[in-house]
C-alpha cells in the first residue's frame, strides 16, 4: 500500500511538471495595438527586473511611469530598442505650454542604466530663469550650453505658430543681456530634465527619424524617444530561455534572472528541470514523459526498500 501511495504521489508531482514544458509566451501580452514583450512586461515577475513596475495598461492605453510622471506609450520598436512617449503638456510647434506643467524626463537612479533618451532627441527648455543651473556663469563667463541637436534647435523653433499665439514674435524672443527663452540640449548634457530644479516654465522634445530630414519645426516629430538597454548576459540568458519555449522573467524578491516555463521556473532554461537522486543513482529528467519519469522513480525507490 505504501508503494502504491508513493507511485500515485510521484505521478501527481511530475506529470504536470513535465507537460508544462515550453509553455510559449507566458509573459507576452498586448495593450491596445502594442505588443509588450521582453524586456518589458505587465505581469509581476515577467520581463527584465530593470523594467519592473514601468508599464501599465489602462483602458487599452499603455502608460509609462517613472519618477517625473506618466507618459502615454506611442510605440515600442524592438528591432531598434526604442520606446516613444507622449507627454500631454509637451510643447509643440502649434502649442507652447508654460506654467511648469510638463513632466520633463527624470528616471530613478537604479533604472538609469536601462533607459535614456536617444542621442537624436532634442530637449528644448522654455522660459528658464536667470538663476537656472543651465546658465551658471552667464553672461560673465559668456557660456550658454544651448545648441542644436540633429539639426533641430531654438532658432528654427522660434518661428513656430505657437509663439505668435502667445503674442511673442520671433524678434521678441531674441536675447541680449539675459538668457534665451529657449535652450536646446541633448539629454546627455544634463542627465535629467527636471523643470522645477532647472527653474523652467516648460519644455519641448523632438526626434529625428533617420534618414528622413524635414524642412522645419512644423514637420518635426514631437515626443520623447527613449533607448532601452539590457546587459549582454541578460540577452544571452533570454535567448536560451526562449529557444526552449520559455519566457524571460525575474525573481520578484531578489530580481535574479528566471526562465518561466508555464507552471514552474528555471534559473537556466526549460530544457533543464531538475535531477532526481535516489540512493546515489541520479537521473536527468530532461525531455522524458511524465509517466515514464514517475515509473522509473517508483522502480528505483522500490528497489531500495
Amino acid at each position: 500500500m505504501a508503494r502504491l501511495i508513493l507511485f500515485i504521489s510521484l505521478q501527481l508531482l511530475f506529470v504536470p511538471l513535465v507537460y508544462s514544458f515550453g509553455a510559449p509566451h507566458v509573459c507576452r501580452s498586448y495593450c491596445g495595438n502594442i505588443t509588450i514583450d521582453y524586456p518589458f512586461a505587465l505581469q509581476p515577475g515577467c520581463g527584465h527586473s530593470g523594467f519592473r513596475d514601468l508599464l501599465f495598461c489602462i483602458n487599452d492605453v499603455l502608460m509609462f511611469h517613472i519618477s517625473s510622471g506618466s507618459y502615454r506609450v506611442l510605440n515600442i520598436d524592438y528591432a531598434y530598442r526604442s520606446i516613444t512617449l507622449h507627454d500631454p503638456h509637451l510643447s509643440t510647434c502649434d502649442s507652447i505650454v508654460l506654467g511648469g506643467r510638463g513632466n520633463g524626463f527624470v528616471v530613478e537612479h537604479w533604472r538609469a542604466p536601462y533607459l535614456n533618451p536617444s542621442a537624436d532627441n532634442v530637449f528644448m527648455l522654455l522660459g528658464c530663469s536667470t538663476q537656472s543651473p543651465l546658465f551658471q556663469g552667464f553672461p560673465a563667463g559668456n557660456h550658454v550650453p544651448c545648441r542644436n541637436v540633429s539639426g533641430m534647435g531654438c532658432e528654427e523653433y522660434y518661428g513656430c505658430q505657437g509663439w505668435m499665439d502667445l503674442g511673442l514674435a520671433r524678434m521678441g524672443l531674441a536675447y541680449g543681456t539675459g538668457p534665451p527663452i529657449c535652450c536646446a540640449l541633448p539629454f546627455d548634457s544634463i542627465k535629467s530634465v527636471n523643470l522645477s530644479k532647472l527653474e523652467c516654465q516648460g519644455y519641448s522634445s523632438a526626434y529625428t527619424l533617420a534618414p528622413l530630414r524635414v524642412s522645419g519645426p512644423a514637420e518635426w516629430t514631437y515626443g520623447i524617444r527613449v533607448k532601452y538597454n539590457v546587459e549582454a548576459s541578460n540577452d544571452s540568458f533570454c535567448k536560451a530561455c526562449e529557444a526552449t519555449g520559455g519566457s524571460c522573467g525575474h525573481d520578484v524578491g531578489r530580481f535574479g534572472q528566471l526562465c518561466m516555463c508555464g507552471t514552474w521556473n528555471s534559473t537556466s532554461n526549460c530544457d533543464t528541470i531538475m535531477k532526481l537522486s535516489v540512493g546515489g543513482a541520479t537521473l536527468a529528467m530532461d525531455h522524458l514523459p511524465g509517466s515514464l519519469i514517475a515509473t522509473i522513480a517508483f522502480w528505483l525507490m522500490s528497489f531500495r526498500m
